[in-house]
């Protein structure tokens, strides 16, 4: 008979591998409420036409793409944003701005498999929209700030890198390069720091050499990793564009430095984001060990809501994926031991005893406790034992001599003290004891 497996890079959660999962989205779930963003949910499956030319080359190749049993093109989704602007601009006119949503979802793409990356992963992603200057990017990176530290990490952990793409086309533009060449030469500082200097390959076979002048002075502005370097290289060039982006830039960075953040933000030009979408401030996080992939990474882009067929709107947003995450917090020790215990575990006699125990089981369940008992009748001794092994802070006993009295037994595992307790004190009783 054939087993069948797993396919390649998908995975199966385990219920200790789901509690984990689950530890995740409930501190980044808790995290964005306070932050005052609203969950929404979306499809897994979208029309192919959603991805092509938004997502970029990259994403493109990775699709899970087919033609449905409707003659549809479609594609399980790579990541959330062009599904967001189109939930977004379908209601823009209705929707009061800022609009800030956040969700948890998985998605797909087809690639290579390496450590903390897979085909199938979860990312949490927030976007705000509506609102085109630096205080949305405040906003986002001092959420992305927070659903890390929320887990115990510090800026001993991790960094955010903070670059901008409009920035690199102003400078670029003022050294004499077209739009065309401009990304052109995006794409090799994308692939610098894995390539070196073969990143600028690409941009040779189809625009011929870079001007030796030129590359110096890119290569030197991906360099840039302070403020105070961005502003002298930027002050000798002067220009209306270049001053006004200085501006947000130190709006930016003072608001996250008002809000105690600037010790986990590093000036990093060497960032540019890979995706086509993205126009202005880009970031990305990574631990300070530099062992991983990047933790999280997002941007601004404001022409995608319209590109899909809404109205103009400014957005920024990010993402965290959940497997590089997970590594990191399981070599910091941060990832907790999940016990799934419950509060109470009934030891029962016979039939009869049964019976009368499944008017309190179900009673205690109504009122939101955990409560086990042995499926079918078991030694009184085996019961006992399940009972201390199981985790649970008490126990109930149903014995034909407790029944006859009319009273349960009721024994503290924790301090190994019991006491009798009328039949229809149960509820009140386990109440008090978990209350104190």
């Amino acid at each position: 008979m054939a087993t069948f497996q797993t396919l390649p890079g998908f995975r199966e959660f385990y219920p200790e591998d789901f509690s984990r999962r689950n530890h995740l989205f409930r501190l980044w779930r808790q995290t964005a409420n306070t932050f005052g963003f609203a969950e929404y949910d979306a499809p897994v499956l979208e029309p192919l036409d959603l991805y092509k030319a938004k997502s970029g080359d990259e994403i493109e190749a990775q699709l899970f793409s087919f033609t449905d049993k409707g003659g549809r093109e479609v594609a399980l989704r790579p990541e959330m944003t062009p599904t967001v602007c189109r939930l977004v601009g379908a209601r823009a006119s209705a929707l009061k701005r800022p609009i800030k949503w956040f969700s948890i979802a998985e998605f797909y793409r087809y690639e290579r498999m390496q450590k903390g990356r897979g085909r199938c992963f979860f990312q949490f992603n927030a976007d705000i929209f509506g609102e085109p200057g630096p205080e949305a990017e405040t906003e986002l990176i001092a959420l992305l700030v927070q659903c890390l530290a929320a887990f115990g990490l510090t800026e001993q952990d991790f960094f955010v890198r903070l670059s901008d793409r409009n920035l690199w086309f102003y400078y670029l533009e003022a050294l004499g390069l077209d739009e065309a060449r401009i990304r052109g030469v995006l794409v090799a500082v994308d692939r610098f720091e894995k390539y070196g200097d073969d990143a600028f390959k690409g941009y040779t076979e189809q625009f011929g050499p870079l001007d030796e002048g030129v590359k110096a002075k890119v290569l030197a502005f991906l360099r840039i990793k302070s403020l105070a370097a961005l502003e002298q290289t930027l002050g000798a060039i002067g220009g209306e564009k270049l001053a006004a982006r200085l501006a947000d830039w130190k709006k930016l960075l003072g608001n996250l430095a008002a809000m105690g953040l600037a010790r986990f933000i590093e000036v990093d030009l060497g960032v540019v984001r890979g995706l086509a979408y993205y126009t202005g401030f880009v970031f990305e996080a990574f631990d300070r060990k530099g062992e991983l992939r990047a933790l999280a990474g997002g941007g601004r882009y404001d022409d995608l809501v319209q590109k899909l067929g809404g109205p103009a709107l400014p957005a920024v947003g990010f993402a965290i994926g959940d497997m590089t995450f997970a590594l990191l917090l399981e070599q910091r020790g941060l990832m907790p031991t999940l016990v799934q215990a419950p509060d109470v575990y009934c030891v029962i006699g016979g039939e009869a005893e049964r019976l009368t125990a499944f008017g309190d089981i179900h009673a205690l369940r109504a009122a939101g406790y955990r409560v086990d008992y042995p499926l079918k009748e078991v030694a009184f001794g085996k019961q006992f034992k399940t009972a201390s092994e199981s985790g649970a802070k008490l126990a109930l006993v149903y014995g034909g001599d407790e029944l006859a009295k009319g009273v349960v037994k009721l024994r503290d595992l924790g301090a190994r003290t019991e006491q009798e307790i009328p039949r229809a004190q149960v509820v009140a009783t386990v109440r008090d004891f978990f209350s104190a």
